[in-house]
Order: C-alpha cells, then structure tokens, then sequence
C-alpha cells in the first residue's frame, strides 16, 4: 500500500492535511502553500497557480487551484465533519475554515504516526545521512580546536558537509566550548576554545531529504577531573540506554534506563532533557524517549536518538549522542565516530 493508503484505511472521516512536511511524505509534493482533502476514495491536492504545474504530477491525486489564501480556499470546498490537524492550523486559519459549512474535528498525530516507522527507502536515506555526518565527526577530530571561534568550528562542519555530498545541515551545528557547553541548546558563538575546555560538538547531515543527528563531546587538552568524571558518567549511561533499545520496549523505559545511572552518580540533577527523539524528513519527530512518553512503545523501524548529557553550570558539559534503528530484538546503531573521550590539541 502506498502511504495515501494506509492513511485513507486508517481514517474515520475526512482529514484535511495541512502541515506541509506531511503533504510531502504523503505526496513528494513540496510546496509553501498546499493542503491535501483525504477521503477514503478520493485525494484533492489543494494549492495555488504557482504550483499546479508540478502538483500535476503527483499520481492518484486531483489538483485544484483555490488560490493564494489557502485557508479562504479550502473553507468554501469542505463541507460535513472534516478532521483537521489541530497542531498546525493556527486560530487565523481555524477562524477561516469554519466560515464555511464543514463540522470541523480536531485530529492530532495521524500522519505523524505513519511517519514514525520507517520504509526501506527512507532507512536508506537516513543510513547515508548517518554516514556523512560520522565521516564529517572525523575529519573534524583530526583538526585542531584550540585558539579557534566556536562559530568557525560550526562553519567548518557545514563545508564538510557539502563537501561530502550532504544536501544541508538537518539544523544549526551546536559548538559549545567550556562553560557554553552547560547549556544544551547552545549557539556557536565567537568564544575561543581554551585548553582544558570539553567542546559539545551537535550536527548531522541530510541526504536525500532525510536527517541525521549526532553528538561527540571532545577535549582540548586535559579536562579538569570533575569533568572527566562527568563524561565517563554519561557514557555508561548513553551505552546503557541504547542497551535498551528494542521494539516493545517502553520509550520512558528506555529513558529511565540510562536516567537512573547519572541520578545515582554525583551528578544528580544534572540531566534535564529527555533522552532522544525521532528522526526522519525532520531532524525531531515521534517518537520521544522522555520520562512524559506515557505508554508509547518503539516498534522495528523507528529511528531515535539516545543522547544523555549532564551539563554543570560555569564548569561545562558532556553529551553523547547516536541514532538508532529500532529492530525486533535490539537496535542498528548508524553513528559510528568513537565515543572515547577524543582529544582535539
């Protein structure tokens, strides 16, 4: 079954789709003004002149033009109880599709759902992207760091990127040096990597539309002994949680796993975040692995990261990251750079 027809099987009624990642996946139609009206015999892909021309080329599907306001548009075309995904619509859109006759109902993940376990052809993309972005870690590692900006770092890891074949950054490469790296979403800025400085090195490359992610903290010299112990910490817990990886397993199962080592440790308190995420067309989708993840199971061909960090205000941080493929009794690991604290010179 193609991807439009596993939604059309699984729907109860009309789905308006609006988000316009998931008109992709469902269509390989890209476009900044374009929603896709579901039925279960029936696919119109909604957009505007600018578009239909390639629109047209999309098999299975009726292309109608309703114009630049698309939300103006679609209000006159629905009619009876539609579902519309709640978490991207916003109240100006909202206030325009129910000027018109639909019952609108609110649906929340039905796309995202599908999107969360992956097809063969998307492994493949997401195993290439892996690859870029370990071989990228690489070359990095045999660099110096000392004496340079976080952000020339940051920009030295986009040039290998494209020098790789990478068609982008899945997002903004995270340098953070020295006590830049107690913050876990830390920009690259101008600092100067110090001798002594653990540097977090966050990025990942995306190849034929799909993401990878990948962290390696590194080390500029000695750390001071409080760190080393941090980094050693973290990287029984990282080892522990991608232990735990496997379809069926609990996501804050998973989590707690690796959570309760560094709770157990000195550095209590020192992990904020969930462990990882989802990864696909987008560098952060279902599923979480978070203690708030509920009931929610892995299943074989999901793709997450497992990442622990512990992060000490003004001193610095470690974290260590990898994506994963979930499998029946276990889990492929595609980042592949050395998890040994590496030193950088």
């Amino acid at each position: 079954m193609t991807r439009l027809e596993r939604l059309q099987a699984a729907l109860e009624r009309p789905l308006l789709v609006t988000n316009e990642v998931n008109v992709r996946y469902l269509t390989d139609f890209r476009s900044s003004n374009a929603a896709l009206l579901i039925e279960s015999q029936r696919v119109r892909l909604c957009t505007d002149s600018r578009y239909t021309a390639a629109a047209r080329q999309v098999p299975g599907v009726e292309v109608l033009d309703i114009g630049r306001d698309l939300f103006a548009g679609l209000s006159a075309l629905l009619k009876g109880e539609v579902g519309f995904e709640a978490e991207d619509v916003t109240v100006a859109g909202f206030e325009k599709l129910r000027s018109g006759r639909a019952s609108l109902v609110p649906a929340s993940g039905l796309v995202e759902g599908l999107r969360a376990v992956k097809d063969s052809d998307e492994l493949a993309a997401i195993r290439r992207a892996a690859e870029v972005t370990t071989e990228v870690f690489g070359r990095l590692a045999s660099e110096p760091f000392r004496g340079r900006r976080e952000i020339d770092l940051a920009w030295r890891m986009r040039e290998l990127f494209h020098e790789l074949g990478a068609e982008g950054e899945a997002f903004p490469t995270t340098v953070a040096s020295g006590p830049n790296g107690a913050f876990p979403h830390a920009e690259a800025s101008e600092r100067f990597v110090q001798l002594g400085d653990l540097v977090v090195v966050d990025a990942g490359a995306v190849v034929g539309g799909y993401c990878a992610d990948c962290t390696r903290t590194f080390v500029c010299g000695e750390p001071a002994d409080e760190l080393r112990r941090a980094y050693e910490v973290c990287l029984v817990a990282q080892r522990a949680g991608v232990a735990a990886v496997r379809a069926g397993a609990l996501a804050r199962e998973v989590d707690a796993t690796a959570r309760k080592l560094i709770e157990a440790s000195e550095f209590a308190g020192r992990f904020g975040h969930g462990l990882g995420h989802g990864v696909g067309i987008e560098v952060h989708e279902a599923p979480s692995l978070r203690v708030e993840a509920g009931e929610t199971r892995l299943e074989a061909g999901n793709v997450v990261t497992v990442e622990p960090g512990i992060y000490l205000e003004g001193l610095g941080g470690v974290r260590i990251e990898d994506l994963l493929v979930v499998t029946d009794d276990g889990a492929e690991v595609l980042t592949s750079s050395p998890k040994q604290l590496v030193s950088v010179g």
